[in-house]
């Protein structure tokens, strides 16, 4: 039987997210935070005042452990919680002006990682690459909006 190779897909996938993770990791290292700090602090200057609650699930991690994730990154400078005005309960987290400059930094040390898995991608294929996983994400998605749509969406209110 031959295969087209779709058997693969998942592990992949995976791999590629791992190496580019390791990379991204070794380059940022000298900045100072960990994996996880990293994640929260882009999810978070993404998504200024996003709920904590919220982010445990963007982060697919423990409430628990988001919670103490944000104690270190609040005495660090990192992030400032506030009270939802709705309901003092929720505590909204927001970006340092320290974090917004920090994901500029992590912004471009993406771009190099991501232009580096890239090279000797032509310029259609990464269109397609981009477009065919836009389209996984979509078959995969209950309802959900997908990170790039969440992308198109800003970037539509931006402009």
């Amino acid at each position: 039987m031959v295969s087209d190779g779709i058997d693969r897909l998942g592990f992949l996938i995976h791999d590629v997210q791992r190496l580019m993770r390791k990379r991204f990791e070794a380059r940022a290292s000298g900045l100072g935070l960990s994996s996880a700090q990293w994640r929260l602090l882009v999810r978070v200057a993404k998504e200024a005042g996003v709920a904590q609650a919220r982010l445990a699930e963007l982060l697919e991690i423990e409430p628990i452990s988001v919670s103490r994730l944000c104690d270190r990154m609040e005495e660090g400078g990192w992030i400032e919680r506030r009270a939802d005005a709705a309901d003092r309960r929720v505590r909204m987290i927001f970006p340092t002006e320290k974090a917004n400059a920090a994901y500029a930094d992590v912004k471009s040390l993406a771009g190099e990682v991501y232009e580096e898995s890239l090279t000797g991608v032509s310029l259609e294929d990464r269109r397609i690459l981009i477009r065919v996983l836009d389209t996984i994400v979509q078959n995969l998605t209950d309802g959900e909006t997908s990170s790039l749509e969440k992308i198109k969406n800003t970037e539509g209110r931006a402009a």
